[in-house]
């Protein structure tokens, strides 16, 4: 009788091109997040709008609307490498805009404007396209873990962008669009060290049956359709992240290194559990866990609304943080796993439009709320939103709560 031998599973951390992968993320998001402190603080004290910081997100929003279909299929056809590396070019003109008004003393709420869309539409390109190539620089074995670990790289930056730019926005806001610009030039560095094989080349020419083929693919597969619309409504409902610059200025009092905490807060818990399932992924039960970690999600989003407490609201942030990378986690998973790589790109572009743009759409939709009912009513009617949605697709889509492990569906 022979004893069979199981080959040895691989890696991540030996997966060279993922990791030149992730370290372009970090300094992509780095670079991104000091920014749009940068960005929101000065927004605000300007015009002391709640309504102008929720006009940030949609104005981030309407480029990911209009190019959507564009991006994916353009993630599907040409070097995606060069894809991201135009966008994180994009981020880094937009960093320089910021810098330019605040040497020269011109910077007004129209310019930041500018450098808003310019943001939006670098991310509506840089996001799905980055998310594309994660499965195709790992064995398929380690796609659940690279998309913890991709997370992780995530949080990591949303920790230490906003807390090293709320400190250094102390000393000089220029100081802090100085570094944007050098984490963005890293970033195109690191993406251009990555080696990857090219989408295979398309039969035919680009045609708009083609373009649209992305919506088509999700529309007829319902499991796949339930969780982009689930993360849209939720996050749509639940995003209270454009109001931070109001909690740290007039409710908590905790200035612009405050704000740092604010919005380093969520991207701590994140990170702390985006570790735990990197080493031990979730594998069974998928579907009630995503439900739960949803609910959990809005729930905490009702605690930092009613918060004063500035200890209390750092903690409900980290909740809040933990429970939606839990999320992003089963979601991206799911994504991959039941999509076929020659249509990634344009599913990945789908899920960007409706997955997201509801972080940016969400923002707006919190500023507008804020400006007519108030801050903190806005943000407890989004996180009970978000829990009335997790109940409301338990009863839509009973296939998302069956599903049991990662794989495709039958």
């Amino acid at each position: 009788m022979t004893a069979s031998v199981s080959a040895p599973s691989p890696r991540l951390l030996k997966q060279r091109p993922f990791i030149l992968l992730w370290l372009s993320r970090v300094a992509s998001t780095m670079g991104y997040q000091m920014l749009a402190l940068v960005v929101g603080w000065k927004i605000y004290e300007i015009t002391g709008s709640a309504f102008d910081l929720g006009l940030v997100g949609l104005i981030q929003f309407v480029p990911a609307v209009v190019l959507t279909l564009l991006i994916g299929h353009a993630a599907d056809r040409y070097d995606r490498r060069l894809i991201v590396r135009i966008a994180q070019g994009v981020h880094f003109l937009a960093a320089l805009t910021v810098l330019y008004g605040l040497t020269r003393d011109t910077l007004t709420r129209d310019l930041l404007f500018v450098a808003v869309f310019l943001i939006g539409c670098a991310r509506s390109f840089e996001v799905p396209t980055a998310h594309v190539i994660v499965p195709t620089v790992v064995p398929e074995l380690l796609i659940p873990r690279a998309v913890a670990a991709w997370t992780s790289a995530n949080q990591t930056s949303v920790i230490c962008g906003p807390a090293l730019g709320g400190l250094l926005y102390a000393l000089s806001p220029t100081l802090v669009c100085a570094l944007c610009l050098g984490f963005f030039a890293l970033a195109i560095a690191l993406v251009t060290c990555v080696r990857v094989a090219r989408p295979p080349a398309l039969p035919n020419p680009p045609t708009f049956a083609s373009v649209l083929a992305g919506w088509s693919f999700v529309r007829g597969r319902s499991r796949l359709l339930g969780v982009i619309l689930l993360d849209l409504f939720v996050i749509l409902l639940g995003g209270a992240t454009a109001l931070l610059p109001v909690y740290a200025r007039d409710i908590l009092a905790v200035g612009p290194s405050g704000l740092g905490m604010l919005r380093s807060a969520p991207a701590i818990g994140a990170l702390l559990i985006t570790i735990v399932l990197s080493r031990h992924p979730i594998e069974r039960h998928v579907g009630p866990a995503m439900f739960t970690v949803v609910g959990l999600f809005g729930c905490a989003t009702m605690v930092f609304g009613l918060s004063t407490y500035f200890p209390l609201s750092l903690v409900a942030l980290a909740i809040l943080g933990a429970s939606d990378a839990v999320s992003v986690v089963l979601r991206f998973s799911l994504v991959q796993i039941e999509t076929p790589d020659p249509m990634r790109g344009r599913v990945s572009a789908i899920n960007y439009l409706f997955v997201g743009t509801s972080n940016t759409l969400g923002e707006f939709e919190s500023g507008a709320l804020a400006a007519l009912i108030g801050t903190v009513p806005a943000v407890f009617i989004g996180g009970l939103g978000s829990v009335l949605v997790a109940l409301t697709w338990f009863k839509l889509f009973p296939d998302l709560w069956k599903v049991d492990r990662f794989e495709p569906a039958k």
